[in-house]
């Protein structure tokens, strides 16, 4: 036999050998994707974190679809974001500081910790040289890959004691926003064969400041950085059941070091079903321009979308992206605060147009879905609806749109990971998996 046809043939015997009849999931109890028949995520933990509210219960326990509501470390979203967008202000740091402490930093404590942010930021000259040598088009596979080598770097990289573990949170969150820069100029270069420009983050800037700087000089607004900012705010945590959390925290029970358990994370998230879809979203868009010649006009708009759904059209997968949350039902605050914050950006770069008709597809998929599935579901926008087009508006490229949401949501799984080492109940994290399969007797080599 050869042997490239024999890659074909162990392939064709997935087609039985992972069969699992779906009815088979009712029998045993299962809950598929570890959430419940009513859509909600079945309870594996607990957490002081992060809270997310997408729905209520009634008293026989019947979901109620209800307003969004995302705390962290007890304070509503809404109440931090807005006194930053009030005051003009840079505020992930203030952020990162709340969920690594539980607490709001006051002025001298916050000035200490964006110090310490900026002087790590920094990378070493070792780290900077494996990045220039990586060969690859995408991000997060060369972010992941640098995050396992700082675990060759680190003095004490096993060592999980609350001390060493802020250390390396505090390190981790500086430097994501140095290495995403960096490997995207160098893909730049390598792949598209632009100059390469390689800029060291300057003192007394904010992160989301530095980033830019270092991804494109000069060549941004001061709205820009605030906007970028915000975002990077809005990503930073979204509690403990989201999968690259929950995969931070499952490998994290097994006390492994923190490199090995951030890696995992990060392949996590780079998955389209989790943070790749926000470039799922503004691609579509981009479509429904080119495609919908009035913008105003919503027979021509459902019309279009009810195309989609029914899979006759753009990808025919009958989805609409940034529309519908797995938790989330009537609003997700997120998507709020990211709709607030592309009308003024849009404003400041003349997308207004754009802007108004992105918010018509927001109106219209809500409804349009819900007809289609006859009501059965609250349904809204999600945080990938508009975060894809600020991205844009600030001047990104798409292919670091999700290392973004990754230098944003390293804030959440460093407190994720300081948590579930520290707990008292902590246990190593094993669910069970019902085997269906009868047992078999073995047969000799020879008689086969």
């Amino acid at each position: 036999m050869k042997k490239e046809y024999l890659i074909y043939k162990l392939s064709d015997t997935v087609k039985c050998s992972c069969r699992i009849d779906n009815e088979l999931f009712t029998k045993f109890g299962v809950k598929r994707g570890l959430r419940n028949e009513d859509g909600s995520g079945v309870l594996v933990g607990l957490t002081n974190i992060g809270n997310v509210v997408g729905y209520a219960r009634d008293k026989d326990g019947k979901l109620l679809p209800t307003e969004g509501k995302l705390f962290y470390r007890g304070y509503e979203l809404d109440d931090l974001v807005t006194p930053i967008l009030k005051e003009k202000r840079f505020g992930f740091e203030e952020v990162a500081f709340l969920l690594l402490s539980g607490y709001l930093p006051d002025r001298e404590e916050l000035t200490s910790f964006r110090a310490l942010l900026n002087e790590k930021m920094p990378l070493d000259h070792r780290t900077l040289v494996h990045i220039i040598d990586l060969e690859g088009s995408n991000i997060m596979n060369i972010l992941a890959r640098c995050v396992l080598e700082m675990y060759t770097f680190d003095a004490n990289p096993d060592d999980i004691s609350r001390d060493n573990l802020m250390r390396q949170s505090v390190e981790l969150i500086a430097k994501f926003p140095t290495i995403i820069a960096y490997a995207y100029n160098i893909y730049r270069h390598s792949v598209q064969g632009q100059s390469l420009n390689i800029r060291h983050p300057r003192e007394n800037m904010s992160i989301a400041e530095n980033f830019l700087y270092m991804l494109k000089d000069e060549n941004y607004t001061e709205l820009d950085a605030r906007m970028l900012d915000l975002l990077l705010a809005i990503q930073a945590e979204h509690g403990g059941g989201n999968n690259s959390t929950f995969t931070v925290r499952v490998t994290s029970s097994t006390r492994t070091d923190t490199y090995s358990s951030i890696a995992a994370g990060i392949g996590s998230l780079k998955g389209p079903l989790h943070g790749g879809a926000n470039i799922k979203a503004i691609n579509m868009f981009h479509h429904l321009k080119e495609q919908i010649q009035d913008w105003n006009s919503v027979d021509e708009i459902d019309t279009y979308l009810n195309r989609m759904l029914n899979k006759e059209t753009y990808d025919k997968t009958g989805l609409i992206y940034g529309i519908g949350h797995a938790v989330y039902t009537k609003s997700d605050p997120r998507a709020i605060e990211l709709k607030r914050l592309a009308g003024e950006l849009a404003k400041e770069k003349k997308l207004v147009k754009e802007y108004e008709f992105l918010k018509k597809i927001e109106e219209e998929g809500v409804k349009c879905i819900t007809a289609y599935h006859k009501g059965n579901k609250a349904i809204c926008a999600n945080l990938d609806f508009y975060s894809g087009f600020i991205y844009e508006m600030i001047g990104l490229p798409q292919e670091i749109y999700t290392p973004i949401f990754a230098m944003a949501r390293i804030v959440g799984w460093t407190a994720h990971r300081i948590e579930e080492l520290n707990f008292e109940g902590r246990r190593l994290i094993r669910p069970a998996y019902k085997n269906i399969l009868d047992s078999k007797k073995y047969i000799p080599l020879a008689e086969r």
